[in-house]
């Protein structure tokens, strides 16, 4: 087993372009090896389970709560539902043809691995909407918006997490933000606020009002499964007591602080000084206690807090403090 396992890592590490025999690995090279193997497999096998559930989850709205009661989502997966509404045309096929020009386009704007994950995910999904026979959940139309919304925009957050997508929408308003120039947001909103007013006409104005709950409850949920539980704020700090609050950040908080080195401009000469700048990175639900706990320190600091995505490493979580 162990001599497999080496054979993996070297034919890992090594370089197609030189031949083998001219390829020697020391055994810190073995080992740094083996760990990036092992983190490869693990993330490897962590994006296919998250996309299965993604597929699983997204199927299961669409089946059991949004086609019974012929509500749509925006997006790509909107227009195909509207569409096997007005030409009672199978889902799947619909999803799968409307899809394909968007992985071609995550293949140049992307990347392959993308377009790889996304065409799996696709395939996926489309083959469990052909293939299991989900049941009616509820008849009650609210319900039905919400859940509905819910389990797809569960399913579409799982895929983004396991880096693929189950609607091509993300990939079309990356490309035009790029070429005129608009935010992904902006476009989005308008295409979205084209296909419910189609649904509104070709279905009816209540059918299009539920199919927005729907739009809403998955983004919703879209957001919270992409970005976690806790959403993080990143605040910046200065202050002449600037010891004393990284201090209190470190010792009351449990975070970790980073020290920048600037200068302060003030005045209308536009004098300047050298300061130091403190930056740290906590939960929404401390925002109110950092700042009570400066106020104590300096009411005179200024603060700056912007929102954060995503964080890795460093001292983001809650560390056990000495008493």
């Amino acid at each position: 087993m162990k001599r497999l396992w080496k054979r993996l890592i070297i034919n890992f590490l090594r370089d197609k372009t030189i031949p083998a025999e001219q390829q020697d690995f020391s055994p810190y090279e073995i080992a740094k090896g083996s760990r990036e193997l092992r983190i490869s497999i693990v993330s490897f096998i962590k994006d296919i389970f998250l996309m299965a559930l993604g597929v699983t989850c997204a199927a299961f709205g669409l089946e059991s709560f949004l086609l019974p009661s012929r509500f749509i989502d925006g997006g790509v997966t909107g227009i195909s539902l509207l569409t096997t509404e007005v030409t009672s045309a199978p889902l799947w096929l619909l999803l799968l043809t409307l899809n394909i020009p968007f992985v071609m386009l995550g293949f140049k704007i992307v990347g392959k691995q993308f377009a790889i994950k996304s065409a799996i995910s696709i395939l996926g999904l489309v083959t469990v909407l052909a293939v299991v026979p989900f049941p009616e959940i509820t008849h009650d139309k609210l319900l039905v918006a919400v859940f509905g919304g819910f389990f797809l925009g569960a399913g579409i957050g799982l895929s983004i997490r396991g880096g693929s997508v189950l609607d091509g929408t993300e990939i079309l308003a990356i490309f035009l933000s790029r070429k005129m120039h608009t935010t992904i947001g902006d476009f989005i909103i308008i295409f979205n606020i084209i296909i419910f007013s189609f649904a509104a006409y070709l279905l009816s104005v209540e059918q299009a009002l539920y199919s927005i709950i729907t739009y809403l409850a998955a983004s919703k949920t879209l957001d919270f499964v992409v970005e976690g539980i806790e959403e993080y704020t990143g605040v910046t700090i200065i202050s002449a007591h600037n010891e004393e609050i990284r201090q209190m950040i470190i010792n009351t908080l449990g975070r970790g602080v980073t020290i920048y080195q600037g200068k302060g401009g003030y005045g209308k000469t536009g004098a300047t000084r050298k300061m130091d700048i403190l930056y740290t990175v906590i939960t929404r639900l401390e925002v109110s206690k950092l700042n009570t706990e400066i106020e104590k320190i300096d009411p005179n600091a200024f603060v700056v807090t912007n929102s954060v995505k995503d964080t890795r490493g460093g001292m983001i979580k809650r560390r056990p403090l000495k008493h």
